[in-house]
């Protein structure tokens, strides 16, 4: 485990090669000013650094490490790897990607590689070990930057060279084309191989590809990705080993499995970049938890969102005066102990020139968002004792990106979205102020009384065993429809629905109905734990069987009759199923009955859109109070001696919470 500093690392993307040295004076006094002390710096800059091949210049990078190492700056050091500059693809082409229409990418935008091709890796190589050799013992090195955004803009190539990596790869995960040949269930559409010259990428076809081949393309093209990164990583890693490296994440980003990145990255950080015109972030704030979740529980970088407006939606929203503030705490209560921004100063060319940055193209420090961010960074330096402190959560929801790409393969019974099946859950449990950790199915819920596992068709070989231990010892699943339908390969787990979890759920599923886009069905109550009579159901039902379940709510809906929602009680604990896609009152019932019978509440007691969240140490529990809404509210504190740590002073027994507005406080344990 890593801890990134002392204090809470505040900064931006930093890009001095597109100024000239008086600038870089102004920007100087200016980090100084907003409270910045680390900066990212070289991200895109391998043109400069490298002219051409064999000829290295550092001169300037050498100038500037110095004069921020002279004013107390760290910086995040990029490798540069992320745009190869135009002399080495005239040199080598086929660096260039191919996409799925045999078509090849060109020069003049970025990410414009394929992960495979050893010409870009064995350039990256090179360039890597030549700026590590040179930094490896500069005072301003404080963490490395490796690439940037993975898959972004290029998560897919179909050249040649990902072709014959993708034949190696499913060689050595099957050892023999008899297996493959199982897995993928290849005697469907006479797709049988009998030599691995055979198999090619599921590119274009006349219709539906193989499923099986697909999802391993798709594990493959993260692995490809990964290879990449750990290429840079190995060098990096042997130079300066005292040095955490770390890669900024996407959150929820669907190519790049994260969870398996996770063990080569000593620090996760991330890119956050919801819509202003979102209102609540809740999307972000599932993805601050899953960046949580992924090194268990270890604090993260927020490395990059705008302080102002982005450039690329169709429609770029600015933040409004107090919001950067409000979800920079936000990712703080969740987790994080570094707040970063792209960028430091507004290009003023290229296709980022009207993107957000902390210094505008006027360039003065009057600018409402430079006066917002400096007003951030100060009031960041009394926070400096949140760092490394924890979340606790008692509920765990299950993600896992190779059902995410499973789940969302074509030719289902009807079309699903991995993040559609998750977020009522997250959102109701958000809206209650419930710590929830996000986690993959690998990891251990022995420390959780509540486990969601929404939309899980594919299911790990062995999961169930697992979660059978977790309800006997008395905690409680909650499941859905559509789950626990195929094993690792998208092949049919035999037995009826859903076969791996029939004897914990103890019901049996035999048949599918999608309901149509606008389609509701009535349910009515079965069970004297909920309180209204019925509610209403939509996108998909199921025909269950009990085994050895009880119904909580049933189909009345035309020929649609039978268990809707299950409950079986399993040892100590339950595990409930939901065969549709309920209602929020039905859902939020569900999940209400569930808290209170572990006893799991909220902090505090909070008007609707008032986010309140813990992080705590041995010693101390921190309190964040944000409020999302347009009004200001009153909150009652504990009558426990808590301090503000804005100002120092003991919390009174009312605290008035502004719009938009964040207060935290400390309670010291034990007193």
């Amino acid at each position: 485990m890593t801890k990134m500093a002392n204090h809470i690392l505040f900064g931006a993307d930093y890009n001095p090669e597109q100024w000239n040295r008086d600038t870089w004076k102004q920007d100087i006094a200016l980090m100084q000013e907003a409270g910045i002390n680390m900066v990212s710096v070289g991200i895109f800059s391998w043109a400069l650094l490298q002219p051409e091949a064999g000829r290295y210049d550092f001169a300037w990078l050498d100038e500037i490490m110095d004069l921020l190492t002279q004013n107390g700056i760290s910086v995040d050091l990029a490798t540069a790897t992320a745009s190869p500059p135009a002399w080495l693809i005239n040199q080598y082409p086929d660096i260039l990607p191919v996409d799925q229409y045999g078509s090849r990418y060109v020069h003049g935008s970025r990410q414009h590689y394929c992960p495979n091709n050893e010409h870009y890796r064995k350039a990256s190589a090179e360039l890597v070990h030549q700026i590590a050799e040179r930094y490896q013992n500069h005072p301003a090195l404080s963490m490395w930057h490796v690439n940037n955004e993975y898959g972004c803009h290029v998560s897919a190539c179909y050249c040649n060279t990902c072709q014959k990596t993708f034949r190696i790869w499913l060689r050595n995960r099957y050892q023999t084309l008899e297996v493959l040949n199982d897995r993928w269930g290849t005697n469907f559409w006479s797709q049988r191989y009998g030599n691995w010259d055979e198999i090619g990428l599921p590119g274009h076809t006349p219709t539906f590809r193989n499923p099986g081949q697909e999802l391993d393309y798709a594990r493959f093209m993260s692995d490809s990705l990964y290879a990449c990164y750990e290429n840079e990583v190995a060098i990096l890693r042997e130079i300066t080993p005292d040095i955490p490296i770390t890669t900024n994440l996407m959150g929820l980003f669907k190519p790049v499995d994260y969870f398996r990145w996770a063990p080569g990255l000593d620090i996760v950080s991330w890119d956050s970049y919801p819509d202003p015109a979102e209102g609540t972030p809740v999307s972000a704030a599932l993805a601050n938890d899953l960046m949580r979740g992924l090194k268990a529980g270890q604090p993260f970088i927020l490395m990059e969102q705008t302080p102002s407006a982005v450039n690329w939606r169709p429609i770029n929203q600015i933040k409004p005066p107090k919001v950067m503030r409000l979800w920079s705490y936000q990712t703080l209560a969740h987790g994080g102990d570094g707040i970063m921004f792209f960028q430091w100063r507004a290009s003023k060319a290229g296709a980022e020139k009207f993107h957000g940055a902390i210094v505008g193209h006027s360039g003065q420090k009057t600018d409402r968002v430079f006066m917002e961010v400096a007003e951030l960074g100060q009031e960041l330096r009394n926070l400096s004792e949140i760092v490394d402190s924890r979340v606790p959560a008692r509920v765990a929801i299950i993600f896992d990106w190779e059902n995410w790409w499973a789940l969302e393969l074509p030719s289902k019974p009807r079309e699903m979205k991995y993040l559609n099946r998750i977020m009522p859950y997250y959102n109701i449990l958000f809206q209650r102020n419930i710590p929830v950790d996000v986690i993959h199915p690998s990891m251990a819920v022995d420390q959780y009384d509540l486990v969601i596992a929404p939309g899980l068709y594919l299911f790990q070989e062995g999961y169930s065993t697992k979660l059978e231990e977790f309800v006997e010892k008395g905690g409680t699943l909650l499941t859905d429809y559509f789950s626990g339908i195929v094993d690792n390969n998208d092949r049919i787990l035999l037995g009826g629905y859903p076969a791996p979890m029939q004897k914990i759920l103890g019901l049996t599923v035999s048949e599918f109905y999608p309901l149509g886009n606008d389609q509701k069905i009535r349910l009515s109550r079965s069970h004297s734990i909920l309180s209204r009579t019925s509610y209403n159901a939509a996108f998909w039902a199921e025909h269950v069987q009990l085994i050895s379940a009880e119904p909580l709510a049933v189909f009345n809906d035309g020929f649609l009759h039978g268990p809707a929602v299950t409950r079986n009680h399993w040892g100590h604990g339950e595990a409930l199923y939901l065969a549709t896609a309920v209602d929020n009152y039905l859902l939020t019932e569900i999940l209400d009955n569930i808290l209170s019978q572990h006893h799991i509440t909220a902090p505090l007691s909070v008007p609707t859109n008032v986010e309140v969240r813990i992080r705590e140490t041995t010693d101390t529990r921190y309190y964040f109070l944000l409020n999302h809404r347009d009004d200001d509210v009153d909150i009652a504190m504990p009558a426990t001696d808590m301090t503000n740590l804005f100002t120092g002073s003991s919390a009174k027994t009312i605290e008035r919470l502004r719009s938009k507005d964040v207060l935290v406080f400390a309670e010291r344990k034990g007193q």
